[in-house]
This record gives C-alpha cells, sequence and structure tokens, in this order.
C-alpha cells in the first residue's frame, strides 16, 4: 500500500453546488463520504477507497467518476487505471440553505438530510467508542445542545461567530507542520434550527435544551 503522501496543493475553500443534478449526484451516502474522506486521507487511489469504504474498488472508480463530474475531486497526477490518484478539489462543500427554484430546493433538503443521517451515524460511532480515548479526550469532548430565543438575524450572527472561531485551525488540514504535538481529527459539528412544532412567543423560560 505504501505510505501516504502528503499533497502540498493548497484547496481552495469550498466548492459551491447549485444544480440539481450535481446535488441529487452528491446525495449518494459513498461519495459524501469519499470527499470527506479525500479531505483527510488523500491523495489516494480507488484501490485504497475501497479499503477505507469496505466497497469494491469498481464502485469506487465509478463515484470518483460521477465526483469528478460535478467537480468535487480530480486526479492528483501520476500512476495509472485504477491505481490513479485522486483529491478533493476544495476543502468543503456547500449549497444553498434556499432556493425559489422547486428542483434545487428539493435536491438540496435531499443532500442535506443525506448529510445529517451521515452525522447521526457518526456520532453514535463516536460515542459508542470514546472510552477507549484517554481520560483528557473523553473530558474534553462536547455533547449537548442548548435552547435559545433568537432572531433570524441573531442566528446568522452566531453562526458567523462560531466559523470565525474555527477558521484558524482550518490552516493545519492541509500543513500537517503546524498540528501540535497530540492532536487529532476532530469533526467540528455545527448545527442550529428553528423548532418549527413550538410557539414563537414569550412564553417558557428557555431554560436547558432538548434532552
Amino acid at each position: 500500500m505504501g505510505e501516504k503522501k502528503h499533497d502540498p496543493t493548497p484547496k481552495p475553500r469550498e466548492t459551491r453546488l447549485a444544480d440539481p443534478k450535481a446535488l441529487r449526484a452528491y446525495s449518494h451516502p459513498t461519495r459524501i463520504k469519499l470527499v470527506g474522506m479525500l479531505r483527510r486521507e488523500g491523495p489516494f487511489t480507488a484501490t485504497r477507497a475501497a479499503e477505507l469504504t469496505g466497497e469494491s474498488v469498481a464502485s469506487c472508480s465509478y463515484h470518483l467518476r460521477m465526483l469528478e463530474k460535478y467537480g468535487l475531486v480530480e486526479q492528483a497526477g501520476g500512476g495509472q487505471g485504477r491505481e490513479k490518484p485522486w483529491r478533493a478539489t476544495a476543502a468543503y462543500t456547500s449549497w444553498p440553505e434556499y432556493s425559489e427554484d422547486p428542483a434545487v430546493a428539493e435536491a438540496a433538503t435531499a443532500l442535506s438530510v443525506a448529510v445529517a443521517e451521515l452525522y447521526f451515524e457518526q456520532t453514535i460511532k463516536a460515542i459508542e467508542s470514546r472510552h477507549l480515548l484517554p481520560r483528557v479526550w473523553q473530558e474534553a469532548e462536547a455533547f449537548g445542545d442548548s435552547q435559545l430565543y433568537l432572531t433570524a438575524g441573531e442566528l446568522a450572527d452566531l453562526r458567523a461567530k462560531l466559523e470565525d472561531l474555527v477558521r484558524p485551525y482550518e490552516v493545519r488540514n492541509d500543513e500537517p507542520a503546524q498540528r501540535p504535538e497530540g492532536a487529532r481529527v476532530v469533526q467540528f459539528m455545527r448545527m442550529a434550527f428553528a423548532v418549527t412544532d413550538q410557539p414563537t412567543g414569550r412564553d417558557g423560560d428557555g431554560r436547558g435544551g432538548a434532552a
């Protein structure tokens, strides 16, 4: 298999998907996982992708070509056939939170659901295996929620502030020399949504969260 080589090419911050076909194509769970793995472990070949995902080499080759079609991955150069390495084209993928085009809105919702299901899968796996981590890591992890009464503008502001807090650490993804000793890959998830089955008035004390 050989040693994984670091890809020195800086990635653009994000790939923006807005075409319904691209959104639907990316909604496949294996494709979402492949892009995430390429960002973390890449570049790698379809053979290595099969080892990481448990899929066949032929299946991974097909999914990688579909991802290439919509600009999410590209060949990294070198190799031949199924042994050609692939890399992600950007550090993140984004898509519309809102669209007046029903086709875009429907495809974007389907992609968001697919990603949420993957988040759930990753969260359950992390909880079930966290006992294997040293105590300092178990105590550092975060798991919980907060119920807040916010305006749409305040929620957007809070989202921007969280993104600003995380961004200084992102340089370490492409620059291993910037990672301090003892650093691990941490999946930092951000989700905030308006509760649609609750009254929007001033009733309620707002204490605690859903759990």
